[in-house]
């Protein structure tokens, strides 16, 4: 293989798109960013519109681009957050908008975090229909049937008869980059209720019926794709780049694209191959830690674990079952807590005078306070606060999005002090619920130790630390952290190049590339203390259960 061949992955995450390309090595070539809007008129309501999703992208293609030859790039990949894209039968944007009495176009996308579609999820899991078993007997309001039930219940008829496609957004990009509209596996099993060979056929007319959509049934599935072709990740989407495309995005007519993946199996695409050292990665989970954090780990047979997602046949690796776990807020979640904080002013001021992150700042704090107080670790300083992170609803492993977020040890104060405090509380919590979601599936079957990680929480080094000492899991960190999910979408333009072996495992063994190690602490009262304090969350669940019934 010459070694100008490069490959072009695209990644449209929560809040901006990144764009790289990496080498035949799998070697970080360059790599681009830019943000996209979101709307957000209501606490539960996320909008996004696909027109600047896209031209964000060929801003990101442009820059990536500068100095390389169109002629040098063999495929390209893409992923995307699970988001619902609603196009017209022209393929042009049609609103989700209800604030806009559905008029405003811009906005066609229902983001993943969008929780609009709660009371059609209990609807859904209320039959409790045999599809569900694939979901973790319980479906979530983040994904894309709950999401059209709202849509066909709320849009006006006009609105709804004008709809022409239903689409994942990685499914969308890859429709907008080749003119195709063949669906890709991850998205329609993991979002769409779908059941791929080997588990079913296609869709359950009998679930969508039940549900509410017998539209979709009488009409041949076709929003949602009907009976073209479903893609596993990277398989040629149509003849590549459209003529369309390649002018927008400066690329060549017919630059193969490789079919889509969920941006969480991106991230397990450029790190669980690396880290298996080429063999199986059964005991291997992959944390993509953003916004939130989705948690995906592999089997040769299927494990059914109630709250988390699957089992999903081939939606990664073909004719593997993939688990799917996640926190619906993360990333979201540490912000939240550190910019409603009346120090954060205080602290935003010191980050802008010595030009150095807030949360390294905090973490500098956090040392301060504990050689203040004489303490042997740094994480006692919570001792007596607890946080429970539930701030947007519970993905995994409980499936419950009514559960909401809980602080208990409330000072009067409004220190930067306690500001650093809570923030380490915070990350505690996070680390606790992984705790919490890897438990739950080691009982069921798995033999997880070892955790890859992906995402922008990568950078955040207390974090990590605190992760691995919770869990007392080795955490393995990318290569390059800001670029690990968007080389995961590179890797599927090299399946589709037709360059390497068909079996995306390959590639992945052989183009993965891993940075440092984490290994867990062994200090027994370090460990103690995380013990004690994991008890602790889960007497918060239970307390938060208790008080809803009692309140009933």
């Amino acid at each position: 293989m010459s070694s100008s061949c490069y490959f072009l992955g695209i990644d449209v995450g929560t809040g901006s798109v990144r764009a790289a390309i990496i080498d035949e090595h799998g070697q970080l070539v360059t790599l681009s960013m830019e943000p996209i809007e979101t709307y957000h008129p209501h606490s539960d309501i996320f909008e996004q519109s696909a027109t600047n999703i896209w031209s964000s992208i060929g801003r990101c293609v442009n820059k990536v681009m500068k100095n390389i030859s169109p002629l040098r790039i063999k495929g390209i990949g893409f992923d995307a957050t699970c988001s619902l894209v609603v196009l017209d039968k022209q393929g042009q944007p049609l609103s989700v908008d209800e604030t806009s009495h559905f008029e405003d176009n811009k906005w066609n996308i229902i983001l993943w975090a969008d929780h609009r579609a709660v009371d059609e999820a209990k609807i859904i899991n209320d039959t409790h229909h045999s599809v569900l078993d694939y979901v973790g007997k319980s479906i979530s309001p983040e994904m894309e049937i709950p999401k059209t039930l709202w849509l066909f219940k709320h849009l006006p008829a006009h609105h709804w008869n004008n709809i022409g496609h239903l689409m994942d957004l990685p499914d969308y990009l890859t429709y907008k980059a080749t003119g195709n509209t063949n669906r890709s596996i991850c998205s329609l099993t993991c979002k769409f209720s779908y059941l791929p060979k080997g588990v079913g056929e296609g869709w359950d007319p009998d679930f969508l019926t039940d549900i509410g959509l017998k539209y979709l049934v009488d009409t041949k599935f076709k929003l949602l794709g009907g009976d073209q072709e479903v893609l596993e990740a990277g398989m040629p989407v149509g003849r590549g780049l459209s003529p369309e495309a390649a002018e927008f995005l400066g690329l060549e007519v017919g630059t193969p694209v490789g079919s889509a993946l969920i941006d969480a199996y991106a991230g397990a695409v450029s790190t669980l191959g690396a880290a298996s050292s080429g063999e199986d990665c059964n005991s291997l989970l992959a944390i993509i830690s953003g916004t939130s954090s989705c948690h995906i780990a592999i089997q040769s047979n299927p494990i059914f674990i109630p709250g988390i997602w699957g089992p999903y046949r081939s939606v990664m690796l073909s004719n593997q079952w993939h688990a799917e776990a996640g926190q619906s807020s993360t990333g979201q979640l540490i912000d939240f807590i550190v910019t409603t904080h009346p120090a954060y002013s205080d602290l935003n001021a010191l980050s802008d005078q010595r030009q150095v992150d807030i949360y390294s700042l905090l973490e500098e704090h956090l040392l301060t306070l504990q050689k203040r107080k004489q303490l042997s670790h740094m994480d006692e300083l919570t001792k007596h606060i607890h946080v429970y992170p539930d701030f947007h609803g519970n993905r995994s492993p409980l499936a419950d999005p009514t559960l909401r977020g809980m602080i208990v040890g409330l000072p009067l104060d409004r220190s930067m002090d306690d500001l650093a405090i809570k923030y380490l509380a915070t990350l505690q919590s996070i680390a606790y619920q992984t705790l919490h979601i890897i438990s739950n599936m080691n009982e069921a079957g798995y033999t997880i130790d070892t955790l890859c990680m992906s995402g922008g929480l990568c950078k955040n080094t207390l974090l990590m630390k605190i992760l691995s000492d919770v869990t007392q899991c080795k955490i393995i960190l990318p290569e390059f952290i800001e670029g690990a999910v968007v080389i995961g979408a590179a890797f599927l333009g090299a399946k589709a190049s037709g360059l390497y072996s068909d079996n995306l495992w390959d590639i992945m063994v052989q183009m993965g590339r891993i940075g440092s190690t984490i290994h867990s602490g062994r200090d027994a009262k370090l460990t103690h203390f995380h013990q004690t304090k994991y008890k602790v969350y889960h007497s918060m669940l239970s307390d938060q259960k208790k008080y809803r019934q009692m309140m009933e």
